[in-house]
């Protein structure tokens, strides 16, 4: 029996396909920012597409806190390691496919869907840095390595040709897909060289195949150790929705209406 949590919400359509929580940004005393993980960055993303006129508070979904009971439902208390929420929870979702294009190995996810045949896992990555999990790799059913300083047109070439060969192989209900954006040139622990604009056509790239295929897509973006990532997380939206893939067809928020689709048809 399912257990009763607060965690869901109902989501009215002229809202956009974007959750987010002020808590998301992480401060103590001034401290975070001596570490290289810009903690701040959701609420600069946020706050860049309110300056271009994109949205503004009330378009927003706000994250709710799990609470441990709603923890438990996906994690034992040794470790709260096995995330199977999705299946459980969301009507007609079997089958789920995570495109990991953070720069580093996703092998937290890769050890939770280890024996697991409803994920299929596609993990491009710098071969050469953390975690270097050999044991994960084998939850991996699409592998894509790459070397120091891979630079744009090697990188996007491999997204898209490897993108498109997972949906071949594996169509799923819903694809999660790791925008880390560690991958940016001059990030000492990504240790890729790919421009702002590859990582905004990158996304366009992942977007696009995807709604080809009518799955839809939900992006997370995750690591980026440098402070341009959020702007470049904002411009990347700011792309997807100049282009019909994200969010109501109206530009200018004071056109918005509440009977805009949260997303418009499937991108042939």
């Amino acid at each position: 029996m399912p257990h009763s949590t607060q965690l869901y919400q109902h989501v009215p359509e002229s809202r956009w396909p974007i959750v987010y929580s002020p808590r998301y940004n992480i401060t103590f005393m001034g401290l975070e920012k001596l570490h290289p993980f810009d903690a701040g960055k959701w609420g600069k993303v946020i706050n860049f597409l309110k300056e271009e006129k994109l949205l503004t508070d009330g378009m927003l979904v706000e994250a709710r806190e799990a609470s441990e009971e709603d923890l438990l439902v996906v994690h034992t208390r040794r470790y709260l390691n096995e995330l199977k929420f999705l299946f459980d929870r969301v009507e007609g979702i079997s089958r789920a496919t995570i495109i990991d294009l953070d720069a580093h190995q996703g092998n937290g996810h890769e050890r939770d869907f280890m024996e697991d045949k409803r994920v299929y896992i596609m993990d491009v990555y710098n071969r050469h840095i953390y975690p270097g999990d050999r044991f994960a790799k084998q939850a991996i059913r699409r592998k894509v390595e790459l070397e120091w300083g891979t630079e744009d047109e090697e990188y996007l070439g491999k997204v898209e040709q490897h993108v498109e060969k997972a949906l071949r192989e594996y169509l799923p209900d819903v694809v999660v897909y790791n925008a880390g954006t560690d991958i940016l040139e001059g990030d000492r622990l990504g240790g890729l060289a790919i421009s702002p604009g590859g990582i905004v056509k990158r996304d366009e790239l992942v977007f696009r195949v995807v709604r080809g295929h009518q799955v839809p897509i939900l992006m997370v973006t995750s690591g980026g150790y440098q402070k341009r990532t959020a702007r470049i997380i904002a411009d990347s939206i700011l792309n997807l929705h100049n282009l019909g893939l994200i969010g109501p067809p109206s530009r200018d928020v004071s056109a918005q209406s509440s009977d805009s689709p949260l997303l418009p048809p499937a991108v042939p």
